[in-house]
């Protein structure tokens, strides 16, 4: 089966400096267990000018998180994923709701 968050997933923090916001997710990162959450973890890094930004300056951008910290969220809530097997096929189920996430 697939990773347990998968890249569009919400999610809300569960530890660390932005515990509480919640997020759509924009990259997954397995081998590293990483996780990069839309207008979460902003860091500023410097950035030379190239052809695509000519300005450079510093650019505020999304840096990752380790996927411990964050929870998967559906249908309002926080819940721990676990896997079902429905009509032969394996799907994400949400342990809370006690229904399917992926349909």
């Amino acid at each position: 089966m697939g990773a347990r968050i998968r890249k569009g997933d919400e999610v809300e923090v569960i530890a660390g400096k932005f515990k509480g916001r919640r997020g759509t997710v924009l990259v997954v990162d397995a081998d590293r267990s990483r996780v990069t959450i839309e207008q979460v973890n902003i860091v500023k890094r410097h950035q030379k000018p190239t052809a695509a930004n000519r300005q450079g300056g510093i650019v505020e951008k999304e840096a990752p998180l380790h996927i411990s910290n964050v929870m998967l969220v559906h249908g309002g809530d926080r819940t721990r994923v676990g896997s079902r097997e429905v009509g032969g096929e394996k799907v994400r189920w949400s342990q809370r709701k006690d229904e399917a996430i992926d349909g």
